[in-house]
């Protein structure tokens, strides 16, 4: 068990339970217990296998690669609209999860074996988003941003545009832009540190507010 989710369970206060049996369904599987992202997080020789999540309305279980998996019992849902390899499971009670838990331990022994077998998320044939047209007049208005913007890596470009297209208003996605302008120039997508205090390059890991930096 590691110190830190030690400390993460501490602080618990609407999922303790549920998320204690999670954590013990997850154990139980052979999984290595570490501490990613602020989340418990449970790993195969290193490898990023399932993680844990205290939301207002639920707890989650996460599959990393849960498109891969079968899920005859059909538990798993996407995280979000464009997810496209992770799956999770919302959890909101202990009874719940207790009813669910031989179809967790299918799941978890399924995402076990794909990643003994080394199976990876094909995502090369999934669309890319839209680039909304206030990114295109940013593009006319500073020659340097529409070179920068096709050097990023194809997920740094997809999550850019994630962030952009998610607003509702044109005012709102040009603001963005401008505000992920210094970034884009840089090299550097939405979740990269830039204060080069992280302890997980390239992405921030919170660092620089837990030092008061930010």
């Amino acid at each position: 068990m590691h110190p830190d989710v030690e400390e993460f369970f501490s602080r618990q206060d609407n999922w303790r339970d549920e998320l204690t049996e999670l954590r013990r369904i997850a154990l139980e599987s052979g999984l290595t217990e570490e501490f990613k992202w602020r989340s418990p997080c449970y790993t195969l020789d290193g490898s990023n296998v399932v993680i844990h999540a205290s939301l207002k309305a639920c707890c989650t279980i996460g599959f990393f690669k849960g498109v891969l998996l079968t899920d005859p019992d059909n538990i798993l849902d996407k995280p979000g609209d464009n997810s496209r390899a992770a799956r999770v499971v919302r959890c909101t009670s202990v009874d719940q999860i207790r009813k669910l838990e031989p179809a967790l331990k299918a799941c978890l022994e399924e995402a076990i074996a794909a990643e003994r077998a080394g199976l990876k998320v094909d995502t090369s044939q999934a669309t890319p988003p839209e680039i909304p047209r206030e990114l295109h007049d940013a593009f006319a208005a500073d020659p340097d941003l529409e070179p920068a913007f096709s050097a990023l890596t194809p997920g740094r470009q997809r999550a850019f545009l994630l962030q952009f297209n998610s607003a509702k208003q044109a005012k709102t996605r040009a603001a963005r832009i401008e505000k992920a302008k210094p970034r884009i120039l840089a090299g550097k997508g939405p979740n990269d540190c830039i204060c080069g205090l992280t302890n997980r390059p390239p992405r921030c890991d919170g660092s620089h507010k837990v030092l008061g930096k930010g």
